[in-house]
């Protein structure tokens, strides 16, 4: 094994072990075997090895939600999706607490990734006119409230006895940004259409370009369309 495998594997080892999620680079080197220079060599740093380790640590759950197909129904796909991430959480609690931690100045790159694998299958929810917010708005609600519980299971978990209260939260999130299936035939007033069927045509507009458009007039739709998506000035 290279330096550089034995630093990680001493590292998310001592992480795994500790008691509140952190490690001294002086006990990493002295599991790996190196010396200090060549921990900070690879890494960086204490956050870029922070940071590497995490990564590592999300690898299996990213890879499992990249090979996820898509279901018919994408709004139950971000349902599954919440319930995969709390439970992460759960069965890897120190990998979780340091992707979150203050002392990372960079999010570490399996943030990014979940981030975007969230805001896709939010797009697929848009596409099907399920979609009642501006994407980008959805994509934050859902990510932050996922962490906040996952978080709060992690860290209180005394604090949150309800075996249902990661499911209640979700089904709250999400039905506050989202509609029925039965709702897209329906008649809707207009100040409660508008930002859904903003947010719908922005969606589909974007797996299928206007070809009558020159770039900078998409551009422009869909910075209108964002716009009526998020509702503004819609009083």
């Amino acid at each position: 094994m290279d330096p550089r495998e034995r630093i990680l594997k001493a590292a998310t080892d001592l992480l795994v072990s500790s008691a509140d999620a952190d490690f001294s680079t002086r006990a990493v080197c002295e599991a790996a075997g190196v010396g200090a220079p060549v921990l900070y060599r690879h890494f960086g740093d204490k956050a870029g090895l922070l940071s590497a380790v995490v990564d590592r640590g999300f690898e299996e759950y990213l890879a499992s939600k990249r090979a996820a197909r898509p279901s018919a129904d994408p709004v139950q796909d971000v349902r599954d999706g919440w319930d995969n991430h709390v439970r992460f959480a759960l069965a890897h609690p120190n990998h979780y607490r340091v992707m979150f931690s203050p002392g990372l100045p960079v999010p570490p790159d399996a943030l990014n990734e979940a981030h975007q694998l969230l805001r896709e299958t939010l797009d697929r929810c848009a596409v099907a006119g399920r979609l009642t917010v501006a994407l980008e708005a959805a994509t934050q609600m859902v990510m932050s409230a996922n962490t906040g519980v996952a978080l709060s299971l992690v860290a209180r978990a005394a604090h949150y006895p309800d075996t249902e209260f990661s499911a209640r939260v979700r089904d709250a999130v999400i039905d506050s940004i989202t509609q029925p299936l039965a709702q897209e035939e329906q008649p809707s007033a207009a100040a409660d259409g508008v930002p859904a069927a903003a947010a719908t045509l922005g969606a589909r507009l974007r797996v299928a370009p206007p070809a009558a458009l020159s770039a900078a007039e998409t551009g422009l739709l869909h910075q209108w369309l964002d716009t009526l998506a998020r509702g503004d000035g819609s009083a």
